[in-house]
């Protein structure tokens, strides 16, 4: 079932974050819903719900343009028949004005991210309110971003500049947005932090206690590049040195400050780079697809299991499904 992510917030807000996984391929649209229904196995108990959760599903301008956009929404619509029992929000991510109107015109997402957070605070939120304008106009909700994030992913390329919490407040009440993607010591991409650096938990207690109450915040940029996957990469032949990501113990301190949203792509990129690259090594004669591609679906399902206990969402499903019917 698809429903906006403004519907999935109000059961978050201050109890759990919701993963927002970015998705490009078939295999990937698979382990998704499996993961975020808990069933990995077939043999698995079908009434155990205890690691089912909600979920956004996340469409990037650069998956949009990888083949056509079509075959993506398609397979999502396929993946809502097969799996019946998912809730979730298609949402599209760091769009520009241009494709926002694109996907809100198409009548498939049930919410757009407006990216203008690389213009100026007026510009940003003169973009922003016309975005708004025009979802709202088709009960479309809208995420925006205020302040800028460091590295880079697909065609983000960023410098890092906290959110300000008072020009929050002021971003919030002259554009009309449903969300907003907050500046708070994240980064985009495998190679995060050096050191011990972490979130900046003092600028988003600020950002929530200027903005309106129980208003949801984002974080972008929130991949944790575990070390494991990271080592099973370098292990298979990569090169992935000194990559690392937002610590997972920080996800619920996150959510109980109001975020109710957090992005991870970079994740699910490692896994499938390790998966394909453990499997090119050890079968060396194999030149079929399938095979890699099953292994990856059910490491990336079990991921997603993993992701959802962490984020606190998993075992929450049944209670959206009661809230929002």
């Amino acid at each position: 079932m698809i429903v906006t992510t403004k519907e999935l917030f109000k059961q978050a807000y201050g109890n759990y974050a919701i993963g927002a996984y970015n998705i490009n391929n078939l295999e990937q649209v698979v382990g998704l819903f499996r993961g975020n229904l808990g069933k990995t196995q077939k043999n698995e108990d079908p009434n155990d719900n205890s690691k089912s959760a909600p979920f956004i599903i996340q469409i990037s301008r650069g998956a949009r343009s990888y083949s056509d956009k079509r075959f993506l929404e398609s397979m999502i619509r396929t993946a809502d028949e097969v799996f019946p029992e998912a809730i979730f929000a298609v949402h599209l991510d760091h769009g520009t004005e241009e494709v926002c109107y694109d996907c809100i015109d198409s009548g498939f997402y049930s919410s757009v991210m407006i990216d203008a957070s690389h213009e100026e605070f007026a510009k940003n939120i003169e973009i922003t309110k016309r975005v708004v304008g025009r979802a709202h106009a088709k009960n479309i909700v809208v995420e925006a971003e205020l302040g800028q994030l460091g590295g880079v992913e697909e065609d983000i390329v960023g410098s890092v500049k906290l959110t300000d919490p008072d020009q929050a407040a002021e971003f919030i009440e002259k554009t009309g947005c449903d969300s907003l993607a907050v500046a708070i010591g994240t980064s985009h991409g495998a190679f995060k932090f050096s050191g011990t650096q972490g979130l900046h938990f003092d600028v988003l207690e600020k950002i929530q206690q200027a903005v309106p109450k129980d208003f949801p915040l984002v974080m972008h940029g929130s991949s944790s590049v575990p070390k494991d996957w990271v080592e099973r990469i370098n292990n298979a032949g990569g090169e992935l040195k000194d990559a690392s990501g937002v610590s997972e113990s920080q996800y619920l301190p996150a959510a109980k400050l109001g975020v109710c949203k957090i992005n991870i792509d970079t994740d699910g990129r490692l896994v499938w780079c390790a998966i394909h690259r453990e499997r090119f090594r050890d079968d060396p004669a194999n030149f079929d697809l399938r095979p890699p591609g099953k292994v990856f679906m059910q490491a990336y399902a079990e991921y997603i299991i993993h992701k959802n206990a962490v984020l606190g969402s998993a075992g929450q499903l049944e209670a959206v499904r009661k809230a929002i019917k």
